[in-house]
Order: structure tokens, then C-alpha cells, then sequence
């Protein structure tokens, strides 16, 4: 094995990062009727809880994303994935806010996951670990905010799967939530993006050391399976524009066709790296969980198919934000999401980024995007009367 896919295995079940244990006593009540227990999530934390313990942000990361939003990753040893809009002075500024952020529940970088130990069995739970839900995850978040002594989030921000965390936080505890940043997300999963995550799954599934679901106890990974799925999922956070500009029809390291099924083309070589990298830090079971979590969101359909009713009475204020050229969570999602909001007497802004780099925009350096944060959290700072102390 691999010494970063070693560093990943370790850091499933003991992880480098803060955890927090929750025993026999406080099970994690599961959508899927049965009570998770024990059960652990690990998270980081960055800035001070200040003394009224108002100005915590609870960051939720998307589908492979983690805790580690700003600082340097244990297995890859890169900066955190949001470390452009976390810290001192950025737009979630870690000088005035408490920022949160936990490796979500059915994960694989020290929640309790699929990786980790049953208890009944000391092995891996593979796929005996119950299917887990967006609320799910919400819930056992919830459970952590409670254990840090925090009865009110300033703001609970994510992208992607991060964004439906976000929605269902605001739908489940809007007293808990001041204010909700849902970013490139959907009130629920489109029947093209169940297809893409099938895609995927099956990928994982077919490869032969998947031995279903208990590679652990084989010595061996589905890494081919996990790599193509990871592959095919990464062509739907990038735009036909973004790959054009960056790739083209280009070749790589060559000046002439091989007439063969190497990597002729650079943008074969990127997948192909974007798969293996993802490999060496990523668990094959926790993909199909996470994946399936998505496919089952569906927020309106939680409240009688009226997505308005999820946000009734609700005090939070909104900032919705989406960009022009995600086609996985495209602008019409954000806008259902607002007009709910709107008929739900809720205060929400709407802000539309216009760029050609895709769905994964909201991880890239966009002056735009990191701007209307800033506006959006200064502003309702002020009104709160949140600083530093």
C-alpha cells in the first residue's frame, strides 16, 4: 500500500485532527430507523469563541471534501481546500470568527464512516454501515455544536453537498442559524445527477477488489473502480469553456498521435492524475455512501413537495450564490431555492457569479465570489454586533 493511501487508512479511525466521542448514551438517530452508536466526528477549528459565543461559522464541506478547510492536509500535505476564503482578513475572517468545520458523519477522515470499526465485529463496517442522509449529517453536527457549548451558529456556509447541509440546517434548526450561505446547491438531487453518481458507484462496484465492500479485510482497494468514478464525476465540476481554455485539443508530451489508447491528449492525462491522486486519499465505500446521501436529498419532498414550507417562520437571512457556467447545480436550482425562500417571508439575497469555471468555482480564486461573502458577513456582523472579543 501506498504510504499516503497507509496515512489515509490511519487517519479514518484515528485522525490528526480534533474528535469528539459520543457514547452508548447519545446515539445518532438515522432517516433509516436505526440508532448509530458509538459513534465519533472529527473537526478543526480555527479563530476564538468569543465570550457571548455568538460568532461561530460552521463550515460544511462538499462530497470529498473534509475538515481541514485551512490548514495543511495530513495525507496530501496541501493547503486547506478553502484556504483562499478562510483566515485572518479573508472573507471568513478567523480574526472575528470561530470557524468549524467537521469531516461529515459516513465519511472517511475520522467521522464514523464506513472505514471505521463495528463494534460488534471489530472489522470495518463496509456496508454494514446504515445508509446515511443529508439530515443525517446535519444532525450529528448539531450534536457537535452542542458538545462545543454553542446554542447559536452566526452562520452555517458550504458548497455543493456543503450547500444542502446548509439548506437542511436552516430547515431543521432555524433558531440555531442567524445566517445560511448556501452555495452552488440544489434543494434537491436532479435525476441527471443521480446518473452521474450511478456512473460512478458502479465503477467502484465492478472493480474486482471491490469484493463488496470488504476490501479491508483482502489487503487490496478498488483503486481502478474508485479512479474512473472519480474521473467521471470530476468532468461535471468543470465547464466545456474552463476545459477548452486549459486543455483544448492538446497533446501530451508528444507531437503526433500514437494511433493507440495511451493518453494522447492532456486532458486524458488530467483525468487519469485526478483519479489516482483521489485514490491515495479517498475510501472506495464512503464514495458510495456519500454519493447515495445526495441522491436521497430532497428537501420539498420532506415538506409535503412544498419546498417554501421547509423555511416557514424563519428568522435566518440568506445569501444564495451560484455561477453562470455550473451545469451540476445550475442557476435555476439556486433561483427555486430563493423563490421558496421569498414565499416563505424570509430576508435572502440572491447573487449570480458570472464565470467559465464551473461547478468548482466556488473553490477557486473568484474575486467576485469571495466579495459578496465578505459584504454578506460584514453586514449582518454589524448588525449583530459581533468583533474579535
Amino acid at each position: 500500500m501506498a504510504p499516503r493511501a497507509r496515512k489515509a487508512r490511519d487517519e479514518a479511525n484515528d485522525p490528526s485532527s480534533l474528535v469528539v466521542h459520543f457514547g452508548a448514551d447519545k446515539p445518532l438517530r438515522l432517516d433509516a430507523g436505526v440508532a448509530l452508536s458509538p459513534f465519533q466526528i472529527a473537526y478543526q477549528t480555527y479563530g476564538t469563541l468569543n465570550e457571548a459565543r455568538t460568532n461561530a461559522i460552521l463550515i460544511c464541506h462538499a462530497l470529498t471534501g473534509d475538515q481541514h478547510v485551512a490548514n495543511a492536509h495530513p495525507v496530501t500535505g496541501k493547503p486547506g481546500w478553502w484556504d483562499a476564503l478562510v483566515g485572518p482578513g479573508r472573507a471568513i475572517d478567523t480574526d472575528r470568527f470561530f470557524v468549524i468545520c467537521s469531516n461529515v458523519i459516513g465519511s472517511c477522515l475520522g467521522s464514523t464512516g464506513p472505514a471505521s470499526p463495528n463494534p460488534a465485529t471489530g472489522k470495518p463496517y463496509g456496508l454494514d454501515l446504515p445508509v446515511i442522509t443529508i439530515r443525517d449529517m446535519v444532525r450529528a453536527q448539531a450534536m457537535l455544536v452542542d458538545a462545543l457549548g454553542i446554542d447559536r451558529l452566526f452562520s452555517v456556509i458550504g458548497g455543493s453537498m456543503g450547500g444542502m447541509q446548509v439548506l437542511e440546517w436552516a430547515a431543521s434548526y432555524p433558531d440555531r442559524v442567524m445566517t445560511a450561505i448556501p452555495i452552488a446547491a440544489g434543494a434537491r438531487h436532479t435525476a441527471q445527477n443521480i446518473a452521474f453518481h450511478e456512473v460512478g458507484r458502479q465503477a467502484v462496484m465492478a472493480d474486482p477488489d471491490w469484493n463488496g465492500g470488504r476490501y479491508f479485510e483482502t489487503g487490496k482497494r478498488p483503486g481502478k473502480g474508485l479512479s474512473v468514478a472519480r474521473m467521471a464525476a470530476h468532468i461535471t465540476y468543470l465547464s466545456e469553456p474552463a476545459l477548452h481554455r486549459k486543455f483544448g485539443r492538446n497533446l501530451q508530451d508528444r507531437k503526433q498521435l500514437t494511433f493507440g489508447f495511451d493518453a494522447d491528449f492532456q486532458i486524458e492525462s488530467y483525468l487519469r492524475h485526478q483519479g489516482i491522486t483521489f485514490v491515495d486519499r479517498f475510501d472506495a465505500n464512503a464514495y458510495l455512501y456519500l454519493t447515495r446521501a445526495m441522491d436521497y436529498f430532497d428537501l420539498a419532498a420532506d415538506h409535503q413537495g412544498r419546498l417554501a414550507d421547509a423555511f416557514a417562520g424563519t428568522k435566518t437571512r440568506f445569501c444564495v450564490v451560484s455561477f453562470t457556467s455550473d451545469w451540476l447545480f445550475p442557476t435555476a436550482e439556486s433561483r427555486a431555492v430563493v423563490r421558496a425562500l421569498n414565499g416563505a417571508g424570509a430576508s435572502v439575497s440572491f447573487v449570480e457569479i458570472d464565470t467559465d469555471r464551473g461547478h468548482d468555482a466556488f473553490l477557486l480564486d473568484e474575486p467576485e465570489f469571495h466579495g459578496a461573502i465578505t459584504g454578506f458577513l460584514d453586514s449582518a456582523a454589524r448588525n449583530q454586533g459581533i468583533d474579535p472579543s
